[in-house]
């Protein structure tokens, strides 16, 4: 019974709409060889079961201009960056900050621990280990990844700066009056918090770094992403790999 199905995926995810949660249904249907449900339908079995979320309020429109266009066509053409905090039941926070990739939509680096501000050096870490991850190594100066980021301390520093050329690595600052033109890495901080903070056990700063590993895990290789034809960055990137085989291959 599809309604089953759904409750199935959905009770770990309480904030899947219909579409995410249909796309889950779909891969564990396809998985016994059984045909996808359609979202059309999906939609009409989780109204009646119950199940759809309420609808979002509409956002309000700021005014400012953010005409830039964040997405690319090809992976590990640009990175976006950003940072979030998590605040704690025992008044801790978190302080987070991540590597994104504007086209596949993975996570390819992050870093977090307690206490409040963003210093430069876990930013350069990243920068070091996104590298490393998808090119091998860090001498990739015939390759030029943007880096797209806010007017923060730490990506601006003189240091991550240089690093960043060392690596290959061309900063890129949004306006300073439209922090928007970040909207994919703003996004994606919007989607973690209600996705996983929201239901994350919070009762200290330890609880909330021994779950984020998890977190980032399920996000690259499982989340549905409606850019990506519902399918996670993970498994995006596979058959994007499978298609360039194909295409070498004739």
């Amino acid at each position: 019974m599809i309604a089953d199905a759904v409750r199935a995926e959905i009770t770990a995810l309480p904030t899947y709409g219909y579409r995410r949660a249909g796309a889950l249904v779909n891969r564990t249907r396809s998985l016994i060889g059984l045909p996808p449900v359609n979202h059309k339908r999906m939609y009409r079995v989780m109204k009646q079961q119950g199940l759809l979320l309420p609808k979002s309020p509409r956002r309000s429109d700021s005014g400012r201009a953010h005409d830039g266009k964040v997405m690319v066509k090809e992976s590990s053409q640009r990175w976006c960056s950003d940072g979030f905090e998590i605040a704690c039941d025992n008044g801790e926070v978190v302080t987070g900050v991540f590597i994104k990739d504007c086209c596949d939509r993975e996570i390819i680096a992050w870093r977090a621990w307690i206490g409040r501000g963003l210093p430069g050096e876990p930013v350069r870490d990243m920068m070091i280990e996104a590298v490393e991850t998808r090119f091998g190594s860090t001498d990739v100066r015939t390759i030029t990844v943007e880096f797209l980021s806010d007017n923060g301390g730490a990506f601006r520093a003189t240091e991550t700066h240089a690093l960043a050329h060392e690596l290959g690595i061309k900063p890129v600052h949004t306006p300073v009056n439209s922090p928007q033109s970040n909207g994919m890495a703003e996004s994606f901080v919007n989607t973690f918090k209600r996705d996983y903070v929201g239901c994350m056990d919070r009762i200290s700063g330890a609880a909330v770094l021994a779950q984020l590993p998890d977190a980032f895990r399920h996000f690259n290789e499982v989340h549905p992403h409606s850019a990506l034809g519902y399918k996670s960055p993970r498994m995006f990137r596979k058959e994007r790999r499978r298609q360039a085989l194909e295409t070498d291959a004739n």
